[in-house]
């Protein structure tokens, strides 16, 4: 995929759409029903006539989950994908070059001045739809409001054009479910005592203690041992020695 006048430094990165998390994994409590309301309706008529979608709150918000979700639905309707982040870059090809594409902005706030030019170009881009790329639409995030981010002036107006989202984390019933969700997904028997453990001991951010899941299973395989408390002590010893 080109996109015209963009200047593209691609870092391959580890988001194979195989392993991407869905709309349908996503737990949604308050503000964040509309916002998965909108995604799973798009790309309908009404959804691709909006400049940009921007999602925003703290982590464990679930924003980057609804983004990556939307890297294997862009591409079952055939668009082309192109994910942009503080990490890098990664593009996925439809199967037709004139193809629309769904460009996702994901931790607006850390994006450096080569990511933000690249970031504004693509909002240019969009507002006068190749007839080489196809029409290009876009969803970002970011920790805090547009009017917030600390990036220049002509992008944080613009990332500020269209819908805006605010997300919150989740309960301790929503983080419950989430971490049972995620663990069933995995094959793991996670008991009530483990998920008690972790909140007693630890924030109810999501993304951190997604992480600390997956540590749990990858040691769990090592050691050829269920998922218990006592296993989830010495894993965490471990790694402060």
């Amino acid at each position: 995929m080109t996109l015209s006048g963009l200047p593209m430094r691609q870092i391959p990165l580890d988001l194979g759409p195989v392993s991407m998390p869905g709309l349908d994994d996503f737990i949604a409590e308050d503000g964040a029903l509309q916002a998965l309301d909108w995604l799973q309706a798009w790309p309908s008529g009404s959804q691709t006539k909006v400049p940009a979608a921007y999602f925003w709150g703290p982590s464990g918000s679930g924003k980057t989950h609804l983004l990556r979700a939307m890297v294997p639905r862009a591409l079952a309707a055939g668009h082309h994908v192109m994910w942009v982040s503080a990490q890098g870059c990664q593009m996925w090809e439809a199967e037709l070059p004139e193809a629309p594409t769904l460009a996702l902005i994901d931790d607006c706030e850390r994006l450096d001045a080569h990511l933000q030019h690249l970031a504004f170009n693509l909002f240019i881009e969009s507002a006068s739809a190749s007839e080489v790329a196809g029409p290009l639409s876009i969803m970002a995030a970011g920790a805090v409001p547009p009017v917030d981010l600390p990036v220049r002036d002509d992008l944080r107006t613009r990332l500020g054009w269209g819908l805006i989202f605010a997300l919150f984390p989740l309960s301790e019933t929503g983080v419950r479910k989430a971490l049972h969700d995620e663990a069933s997904r995995r094959g793991i028997d996670l008991g009530e005592g483990v998920v008690s453990y972790l909140l007693v001991r630890y924030s109810r951010d999501l993304s951190f203690l997604m992480g600390l899941l997956d540590r749990l299973d990858r040691f769990a395989l090592a050691e050829h041992r269920t998922v218990t408390v006592p296993l989830l002590k010495q894993m965490l010893v471990l790694e402060t020695e």
